[in-house]
């Protein structure tokens, strides 16, 4: 079977101020012709499909809109809510989802069950995958609970608990001649972040290891982290990574989609189809004359001026650079502050410090100064 992996849409993502939804519509649109050209069984959203839990009107038309495209490909679509999207409020559109052939999954809820989608190829091949969105802490141990597994202990990680899931979700990959998916929200040991994800959701309280992962799943296709990566893992996984750089730290990835051929008799061949529709993300420094030369003019640029701060020195620069939509002095032009400090403080006495830190707090109380004094004394003279 064909399956097209896509994740971390973003839809919504407004960027310094700038509405990027025009940008979005054409990102998607590509993705859909991608689909056509491509003709898979399978395309799988792996989360975030927007940028915030509280989406406008437009970016949900957007959205429903790219999934009923893909859907009239004549492929099963299936999304799963991320980090950055309302699960509940998912979930309440899958009356319309069910009604358009979609399958959405927004929040884990009380049937395990429901978190199984089978289907079967034209050609006749079936397969089954496992659908994990997005949990928090709170709501892993809830899932754990709810799943009747071994009771959660105080020691127990957020790692531990996504573990037990996932072996209790795919029970069922032990079915002969079954292709084994599985799609999820994670962040995986080891993998690299893109740059413009939610850090509070990256950081090791929530990295899992690819060990999670069952040997007898023939692909598992995450979303969570925007750079397209393969993971080592004990069966073929992959980041499919977003179809556009949300933000100035991804301005190095290479958006794009992943196309996966599966069998149960082969391994998973993953190729990466690049999307170049969006405006690219830029960043440039230097004077107001090295910039006059910057010639970038369907990028969105942050800016790095090599100039003494003055009044109008933000106008100027956006004056002559129009699509700048960040415009701040180069880190290397402001004064070392602690460099300054360090040596203000350098052959100062402990007293003399000591005094400028009360200073430094407004405590005037001269019994401080003379307490500190007599164990300074006290101190030195057994040192």
């Amino acid at each position: 079977m064909r399956i097209l992996h896509t994740s971390d849409w973003h839809v919504g993502k407004v960027l310094k101020g700038r509405n990027r939804v025009d940008e979005h519509i054409k990102v998607l649109a590509a993705v859909v012709e991608i689909a056509k050209a491509e003709r898979p069984d399978l395309v799988i959203v792996a989360g975030d499909l927007y940028d915030t839990a509280a989406p406008t009107a437009d970016a949900t038309r957007v959205v429903t809109r790219a999934l009923s495209a893909l859907r009239r490909t004549g492929a099963t679509v299936v999304a799963i809510g991320g980090n950055h999207d309302n699960g509940p409020a998912l979930d309440a559109l899958r009356p319309w989802a069910e009604a358009a052939g979609i399958v959405l999954r927004g929040a884990v809820r009380d049937d395990a069950d429901e978190l199984l989608i089978s289907g079967e190829t034209e050609s006749g091949e079936r397969w089954q995958l496992v659908a994990l969105p997005f949990l928090s802490q709170r709501y892993a141990i809830r899932a754990a609970e709810m799943y009747e597994l071994s009771g959660a202990e105080a020691n127990q990680t957020y790692a531990d608990h996504m573990a037990r899931l996932i072996a209790k979700l795919s029970e069922r990959f032990d079915q002969p001649g079954v292709i084994n998916l599985l799609t999820a929200h994670l962040t995986i040991v080891g993998a690299s972040t893109g740059g413009g994800e939610r850090e509070a959701h990256t950081i090791m309280g929530y990295a899992v290891p690819a060990t999670v992962f069952p040997r007898n799943c023939h692909y598992v296709a995450l979303g969570h982290l925007h750079r397209s990566q393969s993971v080592i893992s004990p069966c073929p996984t992959r980041y499919s990574g977003s179809p556009l750089a949300v933000d100035f730290g991804e301005e190095e990835n290479v958006p794009s989609v992943a196309i996966v051929d599966v069998g149960t008799d082969k391994a998973a061949r993953v190729r990466d189809v690049p999307i170049a529709v969006a405006r690219p993300l830029r960043t440039v420094r230097g004077t107001l004359e090295q910039l006059a030369t910057v010639n970038l003019p369907d990028a969105w640029l942050r800016v790095l001026v090599r100039e003494t701060p003055r009044v109008g020195l933000r106008e100027d620069v956006q004056e002559m650079l129009p699509n700048a939509l960040e415009v701040r002095i180069d880190p290397e032009m402001l004064p070392n502050k602690a460099g300054e400090r360090m040596a203000q403080r350098a052959g100062r006495s402990p007293r003399e410090l000591f005094g400028d830190y009360l200073d430094s707090r407004g405590n005037a109380e001269e019994g401080v100064r003379e307490l500190f004094d007599e164990l300074y004394d006290e101190v030195s003279s057994t040192s």
